[in-house]
């Protein structure tokens, strides 16, 4: 279902995650599932993988992801702000060790000259704190887009549970 790419860092992180014997959870929006359902389909990802959030629409980010409304009037869905909000939210909200948030343009539409399609804020979120990362895509398809946002964010759990 995944490609190979994706295939082995999700591999890397439940192998990481159980070296060091923590848990995941995801919380994403343009990404609609696609980083859980890479982890989840590795057989065996129930002990490392508490679940997932998917939260598209703002309502879904403060009901789900605890993301103050506050910071999203004054930042946007996409910043990092809220980002780190997310990633700390579905950590609370799941139980987990680490958890990792991507919120973004996929495009085709929807972006601005100050949210251009491509631009995508991470964050994972840890007891030692939140990481964010933010990448600038490019005019790639949708589903580039959304690809390269998977393996960011994979590779951001992998960086956080070796770390």
């Amino acid at each position: 279902m995944f490609d190979a790419e994706t295939t082995r860092l999700a591999t890397a992180v439940l192998e990481a995650c159980r070296v060091k014997g923590i848990t995941v959870a995801t919380v994403e929006s343009c990404t609609g599932g696609l980083v859980g359902g890479a982890l989840t389909a590795i057989a065996g990802s129930s002990d490392v993988v508490m679940g997932g959030l998917i939260t598209y629409s703002n309502e879904a980010k403060m009901a789900l992801a605890a993301v103050p409304e506050g910071l999203l009037a004054a930042h946007g869905a996409v910043s990092e702000p809220v980002a780190r909000a997310m990633a700390e939210g579905g950590r609370s909200a799941l139980s987990s060790s680490l958890a990792v948030s991507i919120t973004g343009v996929a495009g085709p539409g929807g972006g601005s000259e100050a949210k251009p399609v491509g631009l995508v804020h991470f964050a994972c979120a840890g007891p030692d704190g939140t990481v964010h990362r933010e990448m600038r895509f490019g005019l790639l398809s949708r589903d580039e887009i959304r690809r390269l946002s998977v393996l960011t964010a994979l590779a951001m759990l992998q960086e956080a549970a070796a770390g």
